[in-house]
């Protein structure tokens, strides 16, 4: 017995309906996904990189303030 064409059309549209895009979760909040996304990071293999990134942007962060505070500090005394 021989398969017909329009079997192998049927098993092949079968494979490829099984083989559909995956539901992605939708979010909401994508800042909350993002924050969410973060902590699995750290918990995963990578987590002393992502750790360390973040403490360095902590430490960027820190540091423009008080550049900040010192330049204002300054303009406040040329005056």
């Amino acid at each position: 017995m021989r398969p017909t064409p329009a079997l192998a059309l049927v098993a092949l549209a079968a494979a490829l309906a099984a083989c559909g895009k995956s539901e992605v979760p939708k979010t909401e909040d994508p800042a909350a996904e993002r924050a969410a996304a973060t902590e699995r990071a750290k918990q995963g293999p990578m987590g002393a990189q992502v750790k360390a990134l973040e403490d360095a942007k902590n430490m960027g962060a820190d540091l423009n303030r008080k550049a900040e505070q010192e330049q204002e500090q300054v303009d406040r005394t040329q005056k």
